[in-house]
């Protein structure tokens, strides 16, 4: 029993270190990991934290100013004794103790305004987060779907030359026999070389790629691992230019964001105009104070010294220097600039759209004529390589007709990877990025 339970228990540790090992990083995953560790977007966070404390605080300034004071001192010289009323010589000690309140009446609506302010801030702030987690994960896409298209390109390319070094390893064997030209050979072993510089840069090109995205992601770049690969369906739905624009606009948060700034805007005018009206407060205190030159006790001070005090305070602006009537057009001009603001971003999100939707028409086209293009490279290489190895040819026509073949193929695979980028940009825009 022990030795089944020890198997079993090896068994058990086997696949859960395959299964560890054969995992492969999903674009979903890898999404949902951007937008919990990325410390750019944890960074852009804290400005709805900040919006959220200051809307707190706006509310809680209609709240009233409570303060104490608790004082106590030593003296020596002739001094007045403020508790006795009397001019003293000797050594004295005094303390005193208040405490005030201040309620503010009205001071021209100036905290209802600045309340709405903040509450408008406050939604601002939470779509701008989410524009910004967007953006996240578009940038996720690109670096994911950039390194899918590295892979593929770097194998391809590994296939090309091991086609390659057949050919070289062929034409060895005949040259030391005299038996092919040695210009034909020479240019086959050039085009090995090639080859495999191809290969070094691919893999230079795939390694910057998962560097980029493991920043994205916030994790070292060798604990990156595999990518799933994405699926290729070329029938996709395409959108009108319009017809996106007008998806961006209903279902992404950059637009409504751009709005509720505009209103903030505006209610900071009326919290810059409240600076015009007389402002209203209602104020109240105790106070009370001992000194060690009374004949009675320290309570009893305390008790006979207590003071109480009822007080309207109306403050009226005459003249400040202009400071309202320039705040007011100071305000003025950031409701312009908020509004220029919604303008600007609304033109270029009329170009990205229209952008991707030429793109994502333009890629499917291009995929179209690649595919026809392979295939008939493919079947101008089989008879290119027939008549080579046949001797009826020579190594130009053989490597000319080889790198067509494989220049499109490589083209292709691009192409296909960069109709899938576009695909998910679409997406973006229409608002189905469910990821």
């Amino acid at each position: 029993m022990k030795q089944i339970l020890i198997y079993s228990l090896c068994f058990l540790c086997s696949l859960t270190f395959a299964n560890a090992q054969s995992h492969q990083r999903s674009i979903a995953e890898c999404v949902q990991l951007a937008i919990r560790e990325n410390p750019a977007l944890m960074q852009n966070e804290l400005n709805v934290k900040r919006a959220d404390i200051n809307l707190k605080q706006a509310k809680a300034n209609r709240l009233p100013d409570v303060n104490a004071n608790l004082n106590h001192g030593f003296s020596t010289g002739r001094y007045l004794d403020k508790t006795i009323n009397q001019y003293t010589t000797t050594n004295n000690s005094s303390g005193g103790f208040s405490v005030g309140a201040d309620i503010p009446v009205f001071n021209g609506f100036r905290i209802l305004h600045d309340v709405r302010m903040k509450a408008d801030a406050k939604e601002a702030s939470k779509l701008e987060f989410d524009s910004q987690i967007n953006v996240l994960k578009l940038d996720v896409i690109e670096a994911f779907i950039q390194i899918l298209t590295a892979q593929d390109v770097l194998k391809q390319s590994e296939l090309q030359t091991d086609v390659t070094r057949e050919q070289v390893r062929r034409a060895e064997v005949l040259h030391k026999e005299g038996a092919i030209n040695p210009g034909d050979y020479f240019d086959l072993k050039g085009q090995l070389a090639n080859d495999i510089n191809a290969i070094e840069n691919n893999k230079q090109l795939l390694y910057l790629n998962r560097l980029r995205l493991s920043n994205l992601l916030n994790v070292e770049e060798e604990n990156l691992g595999e990518l799933k690969p994405l699926e290729f369906k070329p029938d996709a739905e395409v959108q009108t230019a319009s017809q996106l624009f007008n998806s961006a606009i209903e279902k992404l948060p950059n637009v409504p964001a751009l709005d509720w700034r505009i209103k903030a805007a505006e209610r900071n005018i009326k919290v810059v105009k409240s600076g015009y009206w007389p402002s209203l407060s209602l104020s109240a205190g105790l106070s009370t104070n001992y000194s060690n030159g009374a004949d009675f006790g320290y309570l009893k001070q305390f008790n006979n010294n207590l003071g109480k005090s009822v007080s309207l305070n109306l403050n009226i602006p005459i003249f400040n220097h202009l400071t309202i009537y320039n705040q007011v057009k100071l305000a003025k001009l950031d409701l312009e600039t908020a509004k220029f603001q919604k303008d600007i971003a609304l033109n270029n999100l009329h170009v990205e759209t229209a952008k991707a939707v030429f793109n994502l028409k333009n890629a499917s086209s291009n995929i179209v004529q690649l595919q026809e293009q392979q295939q008939s490279y493919t079947e101008s290489f089989r008879i290119a390589q027939v008549h080579f190895e046949a001797g009826n040819s020579n190594s130009v026509l053989y490597l000319t007709a080889k790198n067509k073949l494989d220049s499109s193929q490589i083209q292709l695979l691009v192409k296909q990877y960069e109709w899938l980028l576009q695909k998910y940009i679409s997406d973006y825009y229409a608002g189905s990025l469910n990821l």
